[in-house]
This record gives structure tokens, sequence and C-alpha cells, in this order.
């Protein structure tokens, strides 16, 4: 057989598109080829050390999941915080528009849940933007740690510490909140801090430009002087203990103390000096027990006795309190109704808590005397009353606007304090409703908003002040107090119309008067004359947010108040210290400031803030006082008075 000659050379022939391939069929094949020369024994040993390394894989599997996620959401925290305080001052403010810093917001927190966002159908989409997130506030205090005893925050901002023992038997006995509650309870905290710290703010300003004079100017830097009497001081002092704010209230103790004299020849109104200075005495010191207040009050109380010296025993508006003499104003020998029958709160608590009856006799009086009046219109009272005949003057006027408000708002308030045995309180108060549902109520075109207008002699106005806002509150505290159950139901109604006052309004804060369209043809529910468009930092829709949540417990009340707080810092907040009332709520560019800070923006807009924000009924319990009407608690009395 012919053998094939060997050839003793190699031939590598090329193509011009092949090249030398290293691809995964190859690869492959030759751990294929590996695997086939490893022995039966080695292959076995190495089937059995892959399958022990996957077992541990998936056991430490959800542990090294869970270390993984912590640390990529700690980052992310940490890189968000940093955006967010670095975003905070991107947009530079103009002086009267300074931004607080503020709770967690709802929207961009995704682990934390409060009360919904309220859609409003009225806000412009720009100044929906503009309102201000509910950042976490700036505090210097933390929560302690649980490896230690560091100071934590307790409730009402009192510091406490803690030792290490405590600590763990605190973590023994509690169990943790449900996070839908934390987040809650975050939320009232923070919510009520924001209010602390507008105090704290506006503090500031009384104590370095105004400090002992009645009212500050925040814009000038200066002070306005009314009585002479340190006004402002005497209303924030319940503010400040009913908030915690021990610092501040021990500071305007010390000058209640060492610089508060009513020894002056300084003429003051009787109705204003007794709900803010004789109001504002008495509440501190049923709030404190600290006698220093009891003896102001009593001296003060004393000194507006001449006033009540008339020929009808009606009073005059203005008292000198250094001399012992009154007088009605220079212009007319009359009084308003609001003022004489809106003193009677503060006179009889004196009454109680001195032992003296003279107090309380000369104000029962007078409401005697209006009981018996005639010139009412189912129950509605003018405005004025002469002080020598004790008749109504300017007959015909019908409003629960200024000059005839607390009037209502006292007949049932005298009713609660007085352990609800005094029926003829009772019944004027249920007339007068009677005849403000006949007389007064309309309802808004377009959206039909139930809203409270004015008589006069017979003819119907739309016109409603924002006074007349503390209405939905009296009525809801009435119904809390068994009457009719159709008086919540107005609350209800009358709360929303005086909350779109406010949201109709491009700063979102309410005229101080506005006058409503009824025609079907209207396109807007509210009109506001150039004149009527200031906001002095009123509270009586504040106060009704408060009376109405605590009733019924719809966040939505909650989620108001915030809104217009929100808006009171925008506009309103003056960066060097204090508040401003303004003059334009339809300009959000220029709400033109007024320079004055009303001594009732500490003494009950802020109060009733920080009460609608609380969660605590026993804070200020309303089965325990009644509420002046410049919001000092004063104590109902019990029933063996």
């Amino acid at each position: 057989m012919h053998q094939t000659s060997r050839k003793d050379f190699i031939s590598l022939t090329v193509t011009e598109t092949g090249s030398y391939t290293n691809g995964k069929q190859w690869r492959r094949q030759s751990c294929w080829r590996k695997w086939k020369q490893l022995s039966r024994l080695q292959r076995s040993l190495c089937l059995f050390a892959l399958l022990l390394f996957s077992i541990g894989g998936l056991a430490t599997y959800p542990s090294l999941s869970e270390h993984w996620k912590a640390l990529s959401n700690k980052a992310f925290t940490e890189n968000w915080e940093d955006l967010k305080q670095k975003d905070a001052f991107a947009d530079p403010q103009r002086s009267f528009r300074h931004v607080l810093p503020e709770p967690p917001s709802e929207k961009k927190s995704s682990h934390k849940r409060g009360p919904p966002a309220l859609q409003n159908r009225f806000q412009r989409k720009e100044n929906g933007s503009e309102l201000l997130s509910e950042q976490k506030q700036g505090t210097e205090l933390k929560n302690a740690d649980a490896d230690g005893g560091k100071p934590v925050v307790s409730w009402r901002g009192a510091v406490i510490e803690r030792d290490q023992d405590s600590v763990s038997n605190v973590k023994e006995k509690e169990k943790p909140l449900a996070p839908v509650e934390a987040a809650e309870q975050n939320l009232v905290e923070n919510r009520l801090e924001a209010v602390r710290e507008a105090f704290r703010h506006a503090w500031k300003g009384y104590k370095d430009f105004a400090w002992g004079h009645d009212e500050l100017k925040p814009i000038s830097k200066s002070y306005g002087e009314w009585f002479g009497l340190g006004l402002t001081l005497i209303d924030a002092l319940d503010t400040m203990w009913i908030m915690g704010l021990k610092k501040e209230f021990e500071e305007a103790k010390i000058w209640v103390a060492k610089e508060l004299s009513f020894n002056k020849n300084i003429d003051v109104n009787l109705f204003e000096s007794t709900i803010r200075i004789l109001g504002g005495l008495l509440s501190s010191y049923n709030l404190t027990g600290d006698s220093l207040f009891l003896e102001k009050a009593k001296d003060l109380g004393s000194r507006l006795m001449p006033a009540f010296n008339t020929p009808s025993k009606i009073p005059y508006s203005d008292v000198n309190i250094g001399k012992g003499t009154a007088h009605p104003p220079r212009w007319t020998s009359d009084s308003t109704v609001a003022e004489v029958t809106s003193i009677q709160l503060e006179f009889r608590e004196l009454s109680r808590l001195t032992g003296d009856p003279q107090y309380q006799l000369a104000v029962n009086e007078v409401m005697r005397k209006v009981h018996k009046l005639g010139g009412k219109h189912e129950g509605l009272v003018p405005m004025f009353i002469n002080t020598n005949s004790g008749l109504f003057t300017h007959q015909g006027v019908y409003t629960l606007g200024a000059r005839a408000d607390s009037y209502y708002e006292y007949l049932l308030k005298q009713w609660i304090q007085g352990g609800k045995k005094e029926t003829e309180l009772l019944e004027d108060y249920l007339q007068a409703m009677e005849g403000v549902k006949n007389n007064l109520l309309k309802k808004s075109s377009p959206l039909g908003l139930t809203f409270v207008g004015e008589l006069s002699h017979g003819q119907f106005s739309p016109k409603m002040d924002h006074l007349v806002c503390f209405l939905p509150g009296t009525l809801a505290l009435g119904a809390y107090n068994g009457l009719p159950a159709d008086h919540m139901d107005l609350a209800k109604r009358l709360m929303e119309t005086c909350y779109q006052m406010y949201v109709q309004m491009d700063t979102g804060l309410s005229p101080e008067i506005v006058h409503f369209n009824t025609h079907v043809s209207s396109v807007k529910d509210v009109d506001v004359k150039p004149a009527d468009r200031h906001n002095l930092l009123r509270p009586e829709t504040v106060e009704s947010l408060f009376y109405l949540y605590r009733f019924t417990k719809d966040k939505k009340y909650q989620q108001w108040g915030w809104e217009i707080l929100q808006n009171f810092n925008k506009y309103t907040r003056v960066p060097s210290g204090g508040y401003t009332s303004i003059n334009n709520v339809c300009d959000r560019d220029y709400p033109s400031p007024r320079d004055k800070m009303e001594s009732f923006f500490l003494g009950e807009t802020l109060k009733y803030f920080y009460l609608l924000f609380s969660d605590e009924p026993g804070l200020i319990s309303l089965d325990k006082y009644v509420f002046n009407t410049e919001a000092h608690p004063l104590p109902i009395w019990p029933n063996t008075q």
C-alpha cells in the first residue's frame, strides 16, 4: 500500500476576514475540556463546595440587603437635607416676607402622613406654590439617644435630663407608636413649635424696641402708647404660660412686680383696659396661683369703679385711674353697647376672688337694664346706649360687627361662667340667635356661602366685618353646652365663609370688611372696598377654628389655620422682630405695612393658633374655663358659687 509521505512543516492559512478568536463558544469548549480532565473525586469535591457556598449566600442575603438599604437611605436623606438647606435661601425674600422655618411637609415626606392637603378652589396656582413647605424646625435640642442621658424636649418645650436607667425603663414599658400615629404626633409638635417660634419672634421685637410700652412699631423699631401700662406685655402673660415659655414669662413677671403702677394721671378706656389688663392679670393668677397678679388686678379694678357713677348706672367709656374720675367721650354722652356689656366676666371673677361683691353688683345691674330695654329687634340690639338716660340711641341699625359683637358673646359666656343658672342671660342669647337667623343670614353667589349681614332701618346690607367671625366659635360653644344642634350646623357653614374671606384674597389674609355678592349673575362671592383692605392681625377666625376643631376633631380646621399662619409669616413678619398689620391684603407684591403690632396678636391670635394645633383637650379645658373676649381664660365657677 502506498503511504503518503510525511511533511516536516506546518501550513497556516489566514483568510482576509478571519481573525484570532477568543469568543464565548471557544471558552466554553476549553473549560468543558478541562472539567472532563478532572477525576471523578475532584469533580465531586468542587460540586460540594459550590453547593455550600450557595446555601451560605442565601442565608445571609436578607441581612445584607437590609444593611445596603439602610446605607442607601441614610446617604439619600443626608443629600436631600443638604439640598433643602441650600435651596431654602435661594429665593431672596423682601423684608416683609420673611420665611419662617416650618415643620416637615406632608407631601414630601413619604414616611409621615398628616391630614391631607386642602384643595382650595379659589387659591391661585402661583399663590399655592408660594405656601411655605412644612419643613422641620431647626432646634438645638434633640431627642435623647438610647445609650445616654442627653437632654430631651418634653411637653410644652420643657427640657429634662434622663439617665441610663430611666431611658431603659421607658423603652421596656412603652410600646412604640405605629408609623401613622408617630407621624401625626410629630406634625402636632412641629406646628406647636412653629407657633412658639412666631411668639418668640414677636416677643423679640417687643423686648428690643418697645419693652414696657403698650405696642410695638416693628418697621420703625419703636413703640406706641395708648395707656402707658405695658399693654402688650400684660396681654401676653397667659399666652407665655400656656406655651411653656418660662424664661419669657419670668422676665415679664419681674416687670409687673417692679414697674407696673396704676397710680397715674391718665385716661383709660373702661372696656379695653378691662378685657386686656384686668382680664390678663386675673387669668395669670388663676393659671399660676401667684398672688402678685391678683393684687394688681384688685388695684386696677378698684380704680375703674368710678365709671359706674352715672345717673343710669350704664358706665362711662373713659376713666382717669389716677384721679378717680370718669367721663363719656368728648363728642357724645353715649357708650357703645358692646363696651358696657363685655366687662362682666372680668368684674364678676374679681368679686369671686376677692370676696368683695361691689364689682359683680355693678356689672350685673348693667345686664339687668339692657335685658329690659325696648328698641331691640328679635333680640338684636342697637349699637349705642346713653349713659344719662340708660336708653338705646341710633336705633334701627343692627349688626354683629363693631360696637355690638361681644354683647352676644358675653350673654352665653356669663351663663356658662355662672354654672348655667342665670336664665335671663340664656333667654336673651337664644332670642338673639333667632334674630340673626331671621334677619341677618343670606347666601352669596355663585358659591352659596352663608354670611351675616347688617340691617339698617329695614334695609339689608351684605356687609360683614371680620369681627363677626367670632360667631362660629360662639355658636359651637353653645351647642357643646346643650343648646340646639342646628347652632352647630350654622357654625360650620359660617366657619367655611370666614375661611373663604382669607382664601379669596391674593395674600391669603382676610380684609377688615367684605361685601358679599348676592346677585345670581355674580362671578365672585366677595368684594372688598379700598378702605377695607387692611388686616390688623385679628384673631376671630382662628378663635372659631379652635372651637370647631376642639368640638368636632375635624382635621380640616387645623389645616385651614396652618395656611393662615403661613400667610401671616409671609406677609406680616418683620425680620428684625415682630409682626405688622398691613394695608392691602389684595396685593401680594406690596401689602403695605402699617408699622403696628396690636397687643391682641400675642394675647389672642397666637394663643388660639397654639390651642388649635394642640390635640390635648385638657389644655385649657372648655369644661373648666371660659375665654373672655381677649382670649384670657377664666374659670367656670363651681356649683357651690
